[in-house]
């Protein structure tokens, strides 16, 4: 199945998973490349996007799978006229063949961005950098019936690195699992505001930046 790699920036961050799948889906069909769909009581078009993003969050490295209906379209006439159909801040960077199996891909390189508009607090970095090596940072997770649990998200940092980029901006640079188990880059902002409380920033942006598999390779 081709595989599409594509960004997601600028206002286009505020598009929902299920709307933006349904983009997608729309883009298909304007750009006159029909989708294969699914067999039974419900055929649905055969795409998916691997780890859906929180709205909000940007991302230069979004994974979509597609199957065409119909005779093979060369790659890069599907991204040119994917693009063509595709709103500002959704841009098609890549399709290809033969990618990963979804089920390899395990950690991803992400940044947080805290924006503290009375100035950074005094001594913020060594704090931050004080609760990010404890061996256990519990925040609150919903779970898929609604209700609350505690989750330690310490074994799912891979690697951080605090860093205050000007008087009002601190950055974290940040390796995380992304799949078995899961951890959401803004549960980082999360564990801020729960444990250190006298942190939390005025605005916090995350941006998704590369995805890699168990070994640390780049996963495409």
């Amino acid at each position: 199945m081709p595989r599409i790699l594509f960004e997601k920036k600028g206002n286009a961050v505020w598009i929902s998973h299920l709307d933006l799948m349904r983009l997608f889906q729309r883009a298909f069909k304007r750009a006159g490349l029909p989708l294969t769909h699914t067999q039974g009581f419900n055929p649905r078009p055969s795409v998916s996007i691997a780890l859906p993003l929180s709205v909000g969050v940007e991302s230069s490295c979004e994974l979509l799978d597609f199957d065409l209906d119909g005779d093979k379209v060369a790659n890069r006439i599907v991204r040119g006229k994917l693009n063509d159909y595709l709103v500002p801040g959704i841009r098609v960077i890549k399709v290809y063949d033969n990618g990963q199996k979804i089920k390899n891909l395990a950690l991803l390189d992400c940044t947080v961005t805290l924006e503290y508009d009375e100035g950074v607090p005094v001594d913020a970095v060594s704090k931050l950098e004080e609760l990010f090596h404890r061996e256990e940072i519990l925040v609150e997770k919903k779970t898929k019936t609604n209700g609350i649990q505690d989750l330690n998200i310490a074994p799912m940092i891979r690697a951080l690195e605090i860093v205050q980029t000007d008087s009002n901006t601190i950055v974290l640079n940040a390796r995380v699992c992304c799949q078995n188990p899961t951890l959401n880059p803004m549960q980082l902002h999360a564990a801020i505001v729960c444990h250190m409380p006298e942190l939390t920033p005025s605005f916090a942006k995350c941006v998704r930046l590369e995805l890699y598999d168990n070994e640390g390779n780049i996963f495409r």
